[in-house]
């Protein structure tokens, strides 16, 4: 049998072990970054910068213009590609590259053509790409959506 003395050594020991480990995984908890959630912001405001005033009633060939605003909340860098349609009709693109934590606004103008007079969708589609990914991006599915209704003079 162990004698107290050889008992206490072997019970201090783990007490050591035990008190280093845990010094140690409270450094590591407080060093290591938190990671959120991992999300884009996807939006369009209104010619003076507001979520308000949106071109919503245009003549055939008049322009309207809004500010579309991305923000990568991702955790890594992606690459964006913006792209404005009208009834499955293409009518704008712009590819967009930022940082975690960086926002890109800039104006869009657009008219709508001298067709079919009534309400039109305007869609705003957003996809992406992660940038250690070697595929292009993908075109079928858009990553964020957005739209509004032009009624057509």
């Amino acid at each position: 049998m162990l004698d107290s003395k050889t008992v206490d050594k072997i019970l201090t020991v783990i007490l050591i072990i035990a008190i280093i480990t845990a010094v140690a995984l409270t450094i590591y908890v407080i060093i290591t970054p938190k990671k959120g959630e991992e999300f884009t912001e996807f939006y369009i405001l209104g010619e003076e910068g507001n979520a308000s005033g949106y071109p919503s009633s245009l003549s055939a060939g008049e322009e309207g213009t809004v500010i579309v605003g991305v923000v990568n909340h991702e955790y890594e860098p992606v690459t964006y590609l913006f792209r404005a349609e009208i009834e499955n009709k293409t009518i704008g693109e712009r590819n967009v590259q930022l940082a975690h934590n960086e926002t890109v606004e800039f104006p869009f103008t657009f008219s709508v053509s001298g067709g079919e007079k009534g309400k039109k969708k305007l869609k705003f589609l957003l996809f992406r790409q992660n940038q250690n990914q070697s595929e292009s991006i993908n075109l079928t599915a858009p990553y964020r959506e957005l739209h509004l209704w032009i009624d057509v003079r």
